[in-house]
């Protein structure tokens, strides 16, 4: 299989933890699904996709045999889905490890014990480090792989495999969310901007009052 873009991961990550974690509302409807990857909770880094975005993520991933679209007689706009199990045939302990992977990238034992809660309850690090076992002992193709140590840093994190050597599908280039306080200063500046505009046009129309003021007085 190819590996997966960014927005491809993004996706597919959604897809699965609403599946699991709010299955009354999935398959999810495009609008639904564009929500669930710029949603500010659970996602590193926080994105802005457009559905145009995510549109050719979903068409890339049903290629791939990732994804399917749905549209039942009693629903009036396609609603989305993943195929993970069919295709890897993961139960929920490794689904949950491999979803958390895809929508927060490289992440610790505690750390994946603790984001995986809502989808499955681990005992204990042990159980989280068995279920990246199998992910990474997975044949013919690893899911996920254990990374280096780095610099500083005491604890080894863990990455999915699905967008090649890990850590490749960080969405360096992609559409992120303005952090709020820059997002504030560029309300304001619009807002500064569209107030002197209407201050331009109130005083053109006061010129025009008073011009057509004078044309309305008697000839004298």
């Amino acid at each position: 299989m190819d590996p997966l873009s960014p927005v491809e991961a993004r996706v597919l990550g959604s897809l699965i933890e609403k599946d699991i974690t709010t299955p009354d509302y999935y398959p999810l409807t495009l609008n639904a699904l564009t929500n669930a990857c710029n949603q500010s909770l659970n996602r590193d880094p926080v994105l802005a996709l457009t559905e145009h975005d995510v549109v050719r993520g979903l068409d890339s991933l049903r290629e791939k045999k990732l994804a399917f679209m749905f549209q039942g007689a009693d629903s009036r706009v396609p609603k989305f889905g993943h195929r993970i199990a069919e295709s890897f045939e993961l139960p929920r302990p490794e689904t949950a490890v491999l979803c958390v992977l895809l929508l927060r990238g490289p992440q610790t034992l505690g750390e994946l014990r603790g984001r995986t809660a809502r989808m499955h309850e681990f005992a204990s690090l042990a159980e989280v480090e068995g279920a990246l076992s199998e992910l990474i002992s997975r044949s013919p193709e690893a899911l996920a792989a254990k990374l280096p140590r780095q610099p500083g840093m005491k604890e080894l994190r863990y990455a999915h495999l699905l967008s090649g050597e890990a850590g490749a599908a960080t969405p360096g280039s992609l559409p992120q969310a303005e952090p709020a306080a820059s997002a504030a200063g560029a309300g304001e500046e619009r807002l500064a901007k569209l107030e002197g505009e209407a201050a331009a046009l109130r005083a053109e129309v006061a010129d025009l009052r008073r011009e057509l003021d004078a044309l309305r007085k008697p000839m004298g």
